[in-house]
């Protein structure tokens, strides 16, 4: 995510110079693989909100089995024990890498859905007042539904807090030990799902719960950074053996794998099997991403520069670079997918409404859901490739809104530098 990036990826850039000349730790190489691995989770989620298959392994692999823990995984990975030296500073990094867009936004929202209800006729989200601004997106994130997929951005600021506080307090104990810790949350997490199944996570009791839930996820990052890294060393063979076969005998012996994270519901098959899947779903795609990370090594240049070099040399080599670059730019604005793709969703929707309203086309449009259900996804001729087209949309928009909102930025903070030169 473009925010959310910061966690997760750490690239050479100026910020290290500027680090090592204000005396910190510089930061290391962009991490590839797990560049990769972003990609993929938030494709997970842009598909999994329309109910399209096209990641799943022949639904071997459900995306509500692993996706969203899939996303605490890999910010937990990226946690540096530095940042405990300056626990402040860490915080309000945080908060402005993550919060602060996020309320933006959920401004933008607020007045938009408020401006559909009152122009449109739709009958989605909540009225725009200091409660659905500020406390529903710690409560559910669902408040004003058209950036309802961004709820998982406030979970995973408290996560990180909770993380510092923790880590912090066990360090003074000296007792700061990852084994300690995955084994602590986990057994946290595994009696909040054993709660959710008999019934007592409910109402605001899903705020912590979903909290509760996730963390343990997190601090799989960690615990894999630190201690199975290095011996992720397995042949790929016998790797996918080992992590395909868990995964057909989870589907024999259990009665589906999906559940839902933000309400903390679904979970059929008792209180460990939820983190069963997670682990089985990183497991899985963390490895192709680390198949594929060789082949994206050429995209770490800029997009635009590897269309470029596809201009000078037509080739595989060419295409490769392409949709390697693609895939690490999409891994670095996750934030941004994250946050808009339902609206691109909408506006795919809002054609085929106008189409079926004025054309005598799409005649088995259905105006009553599509005023009113923000998951009714109409497919032309029900074929169900069209679900193609809202992926694009749901990727594509956001990633173009997210380069005009870079380069405004650019340009504003270029003036005001200019105005400052100017006066100077």
């Amino acid at each position: 995510m473009t925010y959310m990036s910061h966690l997760k990826t750490d690239s050479v850039s100026k910020q290290h110079r500027d680090s090592r000349a204000a005396g910190e730790r510089p930061k290391s190489p962009y991490n590839v693989a797990f560049g990769i691995l972003s990609a993929l989770a938030i494709l997970m989620i842009v598909a999994g909100h329309l109910g399209y298959d096209i990641l799943t392994v022949g639904g071997l692999f459900p995306y509500y089995s692993f996706h969203v823990p899939l996303f605490m995984f890999i910010s937990g990975y990226f946690y540096r024990d530095e940042e405990e030296c300056h626990p402040l500073a860490y915080l309000k990094k945080k908060a402005k890498r993550l919060l602060l867009p996020y309320f933006i936004w959920n401004v933008v929202y607020g007045l938009l859905a408020a401006a559909l209800r009152a122009f449109g006729g739709f009958s989605m989200g909540e009225a725009v007042s200091l409660k659905t601004l500020f406390v529903s997106p710690f409560l559910n994130g669902y408040q004003f539904i058209l950036n309802y997929a961004a709820w998982f951005v406030p979970v995973l600021f408290i996560v990180e807090g909770m993380n510092l506080c923790m880590r912090l307090l066990l360090g003074r104990l000296h007792i700061n030990s990852e084994w300690l810790i995955l084994i602590g949350t986990l057994a946290v997490g595994i009696l909040v799902v054993q709660f959710a199944i008999e019934g007592r996570v409910w109402g605001l009791y899903k705020t912590p719960g979903r909290i509760l839930f996730l963390y343990p996820c997190f601090q799989m990052g960690q615990f894999y950074k630190k201690k199975l890294e290095t011996r992720d060393s397995l042949g790929n063979v016998p790797y996918f053996a080992v992590v395909l076969g868990v995964q057909v005998l989870l589907h024999l012996c259990c009665n589906g794998l999906a559940y839902s994270s933000v309400w903390c519901t679904g979970f059929a098959n008792g209180p460990v099997i939820p983190y069963v899947t997670v682990v089985s779903g990183i497991a899985f795609w963390l490895r192709v991403s680390k198949i594929l990370a060789p082949l994206c090594e050429g995209g770490q240049r800029d997009i635009s520069a590897a269309q470029s070099d596809v201009e000078k040399r037509n080739g595989p080599a060419a295409a490769q670079n392409l949709a390697g670059g693609f895939l690490l730019h999409l891994g670095r604005n996750t934030y941004a997918v994250m946050m808009h793709h339902v609206m691109a969703f909408m506006l795919v929707k809002m054609v085929l409404a106008g189409t079926a309203a004025y054309t005598g086309y799409l005649a088995d449009f259905d105006f009553v859901r599509f005023y009113a259900d923000i998951d009714y996804y109409y497919l032309v001729k029900g074929s169900e490739a069209f679900q193609m087209v809202y992926l694009a949309a749901g990727v594509g928009m956001p990633l173009l809104l997210q380069k005009g909102q870079d380069i405004l930025l650019r340009s504003v903070r270029g003036r005001l530098q200019a105005g400052r030169f100017g006066r100077g």
